[in-house]
């Protein structure tokens, strides 16, 4: 779902959060599994999610002749696709990524920096970069569209 790096009492931590069912969270803190209980369960709106993402079925291939005009592949269309978002407030520190650029499920687009930290923001599917909502030193809200991946 996310990661995020923490560095506790001059310790780094490596924290992804997998599910958030209620007030449980499933997470994994340097590689070590572990479930904890919530005072009170996160809004599902307000979590980001990675969506399932299922890959397109291509059509039979049709043989070509010279009556029949090649069929052009449609452009993906600026700014179609899917949003990556910012997980927490920020100021956007690094883009790693341009237009047009291909990207791949869990590929590092994008450094926000939050709380004197440097995020990772990472593709959530593979595909190509359609658009890029951010400058470098941007200010960010959680939930903030930074780039779409189409």
């Amino acid at each position: 779902m996310n990661k995020y790096q923490y560095k506790v009492q001059g310790v780094d931590y490596d924290v992804e959060i997998v599910d958030v069912e209620g007030n449980i969270a499933k997470v994994n803190v340097n590689g070590i599994s572990f479930e904890v209980e919530m005072k009170r369960p996160i809004n599902p709106a307000t979590m980001p999610h990675k969506p399932k993402v299922s890959a397109p079925v291509a059509p039979a291939a049709q043989p070509v002749t010279a009556s029949q005009p090649e069929k052009q592949k449609p452009a993906v269309q600026a700014g179609s696709g899917m949003k990556i978002t910012a997980p927490l407030p920020g100021t956007i520190t690094d883009i790693k990524v341009k237009v047009g650029d291909t990207v791949k499920d869990g590929d590092s687009v994008i450094i926000l920096e939050a709380m004197k930290m440097q995020n990772n923001i990472e593709a959530e599917c593979s595909g190509t970069v359609t658009s890029v909502l951010v400058s470098k030193g941007d200010t960010v809200m959680e939930g903030d569209a930074l780039i779409t991946i189409g």
